[in-house]
């Protein structure tokens, strides 16, 4: 598991020296591959126990992705002595994101790892399908402390067609004021991409642009 640390918004003198004499740390997996993880403090200093506690949990996910993942974990500064938690994990194209907010940075973490253990328990035939492996052995060792997740069953689609009209961003985010909805897509006016707008938990609004470089 190779883990690499950065703090984007709290300096730490004491950490940049740290990691000038030691930039890296790389623990490898019995079979040799690794996971990346990248931990960012946003008005948030990273200690060395949260560098080591989110190596810790996240190192569950080896279960499920032998070939190695890369996992960002995100920490933010919030009202009330409270820190939100982001953890998104990368694995061949497939995403898989939880975010969590309490006055405990492992608290919030361990709810990261269980809702998002949770969505790949619920979705597991398909994302075998879509991955191309198999998750018998994961769920082998998670059967003795963890109670079986009922899979999700045929997906309910309902169409819906309308017309796209060219927009900048602020107007996509009028629109879906407007309309009373969470996310709301559109032609970005400026460069004729589709775009995707929506609202995020935390009171602002998020902008998801595709990216079409090639992995």
């Amino acid at each position: 598991m190779y883990v690499f640390f950065r703090a984007d918004v709290c300096y730490n003198k004491n950490a940049e020296r740290e990691k000038e004499k030691n930039p890296e740390r790389q623990i490898l997996k019995k079979d040799g591959t690794t996971m990346n993880i990248n931990i960012i403090g946003k008005q948030v200093t990273i200690r060395d126990d949260m560098k080591a506690l989110a190596e810790k949990k996240l190192a569950k996910f080896d279960r499920y992705f032998p070939e190695g993942a890369d996992a960002v974990v995100t920490v933010r500064r919030e009202e009330k002595d409270q820190l939100r938690v982001e953890t998104t994990i990368s694995v061949g194209g497939t995403l898989f994101r939880a975010e969590e907010s309490s006055s405990e940075f492992k608290n919030a973490l361990t709810r990261c790892v269980e809702l998002i253990e949770g969505q790949i328990r619920k979705n597991k035939t398909r994302l075998e399908k879509r991955m191309k492996t198999s998750f018998a052995a994961a769920e082998a060792a998670m059967a003795v402390d963890s109670a079986p997740v009922p899979e999700e069953g045929e997906f309910e689609i309902r169409k819906k067609t309308f017309l796209m009209k060219p927009m900048t961003p602020e107007e996509a985010i009028l629109q879906m004021n407007l309309l009373g909805h969470t996310f709301y897509v559109f032609e970005d006016a400026e460069n004729g991409e589709m775009c995707v707008v929506y609202k995020r938990n935390a009171g602002s609004y998020g902008l998801i642009v595709p990216d079409k470089q090639k992995a």
